[in-house]
């Protein structure tokens, strides 16, 4: 699978990659064989969070992934606190937190380092200079390679982006959602790579019938399907291979993180894998036909 450098680091990312949150219930056998097979198709980028319940999702990738560890890049975020009622959480970002909490989930990945340490959202109240305090100090430490911002807050996005040495943004975009492309000559500027999630707009490109979806109509919904339709037939692929094509066609893109929950979810992007290229200009314009493009509407200051 074609490897794309992210942003300004030496770390090279899987144009496809896998996003564990979906995989849930821990370290099963069932599990563990979506992720080995994951690394056999040709991944190298997996993504994870402490969030995601509650450190067990880590721990399954720590294990599935250790007999690979060097072979591939590991990213997991930080800033989000469970409560002691075990169903919600709180925002939990200062130096001191990220500080301890990388800890554990250096533990529970079972690795010494990590290639991506993500904040895991932000808002611009946030002591942001002591946060990005706390991602030096581990880089110097050498606990993390590398660290980056999860996050759809413009306002956000561009203090780090003006303020740190990130190396990516991780954020939700898609065909039906071209929000983010209001950042990209910044972020392309300052050597800060996109990491894609959403790109499927939950399913809405597929198969999954018409439904309004952010600032969409089900009637424009539609519509960006037909687009679609008419592409991926002409091209002789299909709508997923096209779909992922589309959000990796923009230079900044590093890599589209999918999430599947099977085996058989997985083995439906290995002819994703095999037969991807980036879309011309010309193709992008046939997808955008006739689409609205969203823009963001809040945390702009």
């Amino acid at each position: 699978m074609q490897q794309i450098k992210l942003g300004k680091s030496d770390l090279q990312l899987s144009a496809i990659s896998l996003g564990t949150m979906s995989v849930r219930g821990g370290a099963t056998k069932l599990n563990i064989d979506i992720i080995r097979e994951a690394v056999d198709l040709g991944m190298t980028y997996f993504d994870t969070a402490d969030l995601y319940e509650r450190g067990l999702n880590e721990a399954l990738v720590g294990r599935a992934l250790q007999g690979v560890r060097s072979q591939v890049v590991l990213a997991t975020k930080v800033g989000n606190q469970w409560n002691s009622d075990g169903t919600t959480w709180s925002w939990k970002a200062s130096k001191p937190y990220i500080l301890k909490t990388v800890e554990s989930s250096l533990s529970r990945l079972k690795t010494d380092y990590i290639d991506l340490y993500q904040l895991h959202g932000g808002m611009i109240e946030d002591p942001i200079d002591e946060i990005i305090e706390a991602f030096e100090l581990l880089q110097r430490a050498g606990k993390i390679r590398y660290y980056g911002l999860s996050s759809i807050r413009p306002n956000v996005i561009k203090a780090y982006a003006e303020r740190s040495n990130i190396t990516s943004v991780m954020m939700q975009y898609s065909l039906l959602d071209r929000r983010p492309e209001s950042l990209f000559k910044t972020l392309s500027q300052q050597g800060i790579s996109v990491i894609a999630r959403g790109a499927l707009a939950q399913g809405l490109l597929l198969d999954k019938p018409a439904q309004n979806y952010l600032q969409l109509r089900s009637s424009e919904v539609a519509h960006a399907n037909r687009n679609v339709e008419r592409l991926a037939n002409k091209l002789g692929i299909n709508k997923l291979t096209l779909i992922l094509a589309y959000v990796l066609s923009n230079p900044v893109v590093a890599t589209t993180v999918l999430g599947v929950r099977t085996l058989a979810q997985l083995h439906e992007v290995k002819e994703s894998i095999v037969s991807f290229r980036k879309l011309t200009a010309e193709e992008k314009e046939i997808l955008e036909q006739g689409l609205r493009a969203l823009v963001y509407t809040d945390h702009l200051v």
